[in-house]
Formats: C-alpha cells, sequence, structure tokens
C-alpha cells in the first residue's frame, strides 16, 4: 500500500476542489447564456419551447395545461388555429455583448404584437419583457423545465414537457423534412413549423 504524507494528500485535495470550483465558475456563464429549451410560464399554464433557427430565437407553445384556439388573432383566419405550436417568441435577434435577444412577442390574450426581450438569469430562468411604444413595460420569469437545444436544422428536441398530450400525426410541410413528433411531444422541432419555416427561408 502506497503512503503518503498528511500535508500531501491535503494539498492535492485543496488543488482539486480549487481546480472544480475554477472549472464551474468558468462554465456557469456559459449555461447561463443559452435560453434555448422548455421554459414554463409564470402562472403555470403552458411551456414554451425557444429553440435557435436560422440565427434568431423562435419560442412556441409546446404545452398547454388546456387546449386553447387563437381567438383574439385580428387575422380573423388564424382565430381556429390551436395555441399548442403557436409562435409567440418572434424573430429575437441576440444583441451585441449581451446575453439578451430582442424582437417581438405575441400576446394571445389580446392578439397584439409587442417588442420583447428574453434574458437567461442562471441556467433555469428566463426573463422575459415585453413594452408597448417603448414604454408601458411588463414581464415575467419562466422556469427551465427541459434543457438546453442543440440549434437547428434537425435540431435534437427537448425532451418532452411534463403533461404533454399525445400527437395524432405527425407534421408535414411542403417541401420541408418531415418535423419529428412522438407521442410525448406534439411539437417536435420548432424550427420545421409551418410559420417559423417559412419566415427563416
Amino acid at each position: 500500500m502506497l503512503h503518503c504524507p498528511k500535508n500531501t494528500i491535503r494539498n492535492l485535495m485543496r488543488r482539486t476542489t480549487f481546480s472544480a470550483i475554477v472549472l464551474a465558475a468558468g462554465l456557469a456563464p456559459a449555461l447561463a447564456a443559452d435560453p434555448t429549451g422548455d421554459w414554463r410560464v409564470a402562472d403555470g399554464v403552458a411551456n414554451i419551447r425557444v429553440a435557435e433557427c436560422n440565427g434568431s430565437m423562435w419560442g412556441v407553445v409546446a404545452w398547454e395545461s388546456e387546449p386553447g384556439r387563437d381567438v383574439n388573432n385580428p387575422d380573423v383566419a388564424k382565430r381556429s388555429r390551436p395555441t399548442l405550436g403557436m409562435p409567440i417568441l418572434i424573430d429575437m435577434k441576440k444583441k451585441p455583448g449581451l446575453d439578451q435577444w430582442e424582437g417581438k412577442v405575441y400576446n394571445a390574450k389580446d392578439g397584439q404584437y409587442y417588442s420583447s426581450t428574453i434574458r437567461p438569469i442562471g441556467p433555469n430562468q428566463l426573463e422575459i419583457r415585453g413594452c408597448v411604444m417603448g414604454f408601458l413595460c411588463g414581464g415575467e420569469t419562466w422556469t427551465r423545465v427541459a434543457g438546453p437545444i442543440p440549434s437547428s436544422p434537425a435540431n435534437s428536441m427537448a425532451k418532452a414537457a411534463p403533461g404533454a398530450a399525445p400527437a395524432a400525426a405527425p407534421k408535414t410541410i411542403p417541401g420541408k423534412k418531415t418535423a419529428s413528433v412522438s407521442p410525448a411531444d406534439p411539437v417536435g422541432d420548432i424550427c420545421l413549423l409551418r410559420d417559423i419555416a417559412g419566415f427563416t427561408h
């Protein structure tokens, strides 16, 4: 059996602990800056899947506690569309030098679009803020329910959201690859959804 002086063991343990702390501190900002994944909204009624699609962040309703329709949309043709799979974070671009993205947010409660920013607060919270005409700003904090998603095309989907309803059939988009949909994940790769794929290509 190998015998080491107690001081050598203590020094080795200190160096190992210090190295682990430095490594963790170095990784924390990288994890904190990733807004992709599935997020539970503040009131808990829906999860929003955020993914990078063609250089911009997009977010769609990936799970909802009760099925809904976009009844307040100013476009009459869209009032019967389901809210599940509906984009709510629209074409959000990264602000240079900041862990913040800005674009538009769609509020299904009033059918309006607002200027918005998203900003990760640590690895498990996402702050979203929206403003009407540059003022009257409000916001909330969402909580992570599924981990970061690799960028698309053909990204790996986030883990299934808790309580997600089964899907009837895969979504198809003319001229596009089929979005992968499993019974536990009715939305799949959001970059392949018609509203996003049409906007980003």
